[in-house]
């Protein structure tokens, strides 16, 4: 079993733990151990160990070097690796300097999207995060926290903007590919100026060639993605899975298993054929912009 050499937009400590935890899954699974002996080597629980191999906890040197001890793995040139991507996963990614107003399950969605090749996302209540202006952001924040401080709503939108770096980075930016609901369009968030502002945004976006935009009609009426608004990502390291983030209210889904993978993938293709391509999108877009 070889270590992933993970470039250096790919490797963020998000990433870097999931790689750790799926090879420690798959060393326990070929040792025939069960995770709740493994747990008890590292003097806790079954959960625990779950929790390691999803990459959902950072990883402490002592543990890593107990399970792989314990799984069978004593030669150094196999060992090393493992301990050196454990530990390269603990350091903090620059959205931890925005723990203040971070909220911890969003938190893991934001390493992965640092480390993405590809995502996709619908959209039904509000343009996506990575395409909003700095007011748009602001009026979004507001109206769902219209308790939070000046300084609380400036952090967050500084948040969101940092965010979006990814999409003009000089090496390898992700390709994303948003469809977005007529609704969100139409939905003054933070006044007509910011949002006449946002749609034009839009459009300037549609400069970048790896940011693709299409708009889900009213008229279309029923769709595929009755469910709600949702993203897919895809990595460029093969050993990871795509993962599809579903944000609730006060908490976030992440589901990694290929059936669940495979059915948001079939209602986004979909998405995509039922409304209208990009160029015939960016016109409907300029009309309701006009009208802004």
């Amino acid at each position: 079993m070889t270590t992933p050499n993970l470039g250096a937009n790919q490797g963020g400590p998000t990433v870097r733990r999931i790689l750790v935890g799926a090879q420690l899954r798959r060393l326990r699974e070929a040792a025939n151990i069960t995770r709740d002996d493994a747990g008890y080597i590292i003097r806790s629980s079954g959960s625990k160990i779950s929790r390691l191999e999803l990459g959902r906890v950072g990883f402490k040197e002592r543990d890593i070097e107990d399970l792989l001890t314990h799984y069978g793995v004593t030669d150094p040139i196999k060992r090393d690796p493992i301990l050196a991507l454990a530990k390269e996963s603990n350091a903090l990614g620059w959205w931890h300097n925005y723990d203040d107003v971070l909220a911890p399950w969003f938190e893991t969605y934001v390493g992965l999207e640092e480390a993405a090749s590809l995502i996709r996302t619908y959209e039904v209540q509000f343009i996506p995060g990575l395409l909003q202006t700095e007011d748009y952001a602001r009026g979004v924040t507001l109206a769902g926290r219209p308790d939070l401080t000046t300084d609380e709503v400036e952090r967050r939108v500084h948040l969101r903007i940092h965010r979006q770096h990814i999409l003009t980075r000089e090496l390898d930016p992700p390709r994303f590919w948003a469809v977005i609901d007529e609704g969100a369009l139409r939905r003054p968030i933070g006044g007509s100026r910011v949002m006449k502002a946002q749609l034009d945004h839009l459009l300037t976006l549609r400069a970048l060639k790896n940011v693709t935009i299409q708009i889900m009609p009213f008229r279309f009426g029923g769709h595929a993605a009755e469910g709600g608004a949702f993203s897919i990502l895809r990595f460029p390291e093969p050993e990871l899975p795509d993962v599809v983030y579903v944000e609730q209210l006060v908490s976030a889904i992440y589901l990694d298993k290929r059936e669940q993978i495979e059915r948001y993938i079939q209602i986004f293709e979909r998405l995509t054929v039922d409304s209208p391509p990009p160029e015939l999108s960016a016109e409907m877009l300029r009309k309701i912009t006009s009208r802004a």
